[in-house]
């Protein structure tokens, strides 16, 4: 199951890349934010992120209540969890 799960933006695209790094339960990951060329992004924003990219912006209340309805999923958002931890997707975007 792939789930769409909230991160918080950490760092903002540079040099007109769309890569921003966002903090997804404590795990930071490079995500691709070029659907959302159309939202002012900030440091701080919340989105909700799907198979390494911001599908939409939404807020920290909206965040929060995501979070907690994914952890009542139990072993889905577990294994959803223990994927992201285990991936390479981080870019290093000091490099651009």
């Amino acid at each position: 199951m792939c789930l769409g799960i909230p991160g918080e933006i950490v760092e903002l695209p540079r040099d007109g890349s769309d890569v921003a790094k966002v903090e997804v339960v404590g795990v930071r990951r490079a995500v691709n934010v070029g659907l959302l060329d159309e939202e002012r992004l900030h440091l701080g924003d919340w989105v909700l992120v799907h198979v390494g990219f911001a599908m939409s912006k939404i807020d920290e209340a909206e965040a929060a209540a995501t979070l907690e309805l994914l952890r009542g999923l139990g072993e889905a958002y577990d294994d959803e969890l223990d994927a992201l931890s285990r991936s390479d997707l981080d870019l290093d975007l000091d490099k651009n």
